[in-house]
């Protein structure tokens, strides 16, 4: 039995050390280059990095050099077994808000080793709110609009289900 309290000790020594001393910001430099390859670019204010994550300040999206999108904040929070990213304040850009709604509040996506080939989705927004799901093996896209508002300019794309409004599409 003390065989086992060692080896599990040590391996949750192990695990602590590696996220205190993970280079996060390498880590979300890397990311930035891999979504640099697929036209996306993400300009920071300032990076913060945290115990066990990051945090962007004033993050301005471009696609292919046009600007789409402002964050007040980003962050990153990573256990290993757990990821979150929460987006805080995202503002569409005034080329694009007569196609998709114009500002998102908060959204946040979550991984979990428990279901590996799933991200999950809340947005709260003034399209109202949502929940949703990104099946990376299916490669589909569903999000319920739990609570729906200003939907006008996107109800075209949205169907009427059982629960209410949803969006499902595949990549």
């Amino acid at each position: 039995m003390q065989v086992v309290k060692k080896l599990l000790l040590g391996l949750l020594l192990v695990w602590g050390a590696l996220l205190l001393f993970m280079p996060k910001e390498e880590l979300y430099f890397s990311l930035e280059r891999e979504l640099a390859k697929k036209g996306v670019e993400l300009n920071e204010g300032t990076i913060h990095e945290s115990l066990f994550g990051l945090t962007l300040e004033d993050v301005t999206v471009y696609v292919q050099g046009i600007q789409v999108a402002k964050a007040k904040e980003v962050s990153l929070f990573t256990l290993f077994v757990f990821t979150r990213i929460k987006v805080e304040e995202l503002t569409i850009d005034k080329a694009l808000q007569n196609m998709i709604p114009k500002e998102v509040k908060q959204a946040v996506i979550t991984h979990s080793v428990l279901s590996p080939a799933t991200l999950h989705i809340k947005a709260e927004g003034s399209f109202g709110k949502l929940d949703g799901e990104v099946s990376i093996t299916n490669r589909t896209v569903h999000l319920d609009f739990t609570e729906t508002e200003k939907i006008e300019m996107i109800r075209s794309q949205l169907k009427k289900g059982e629960k209410g409004w949803y969006y499902e599409t595949s990549f």
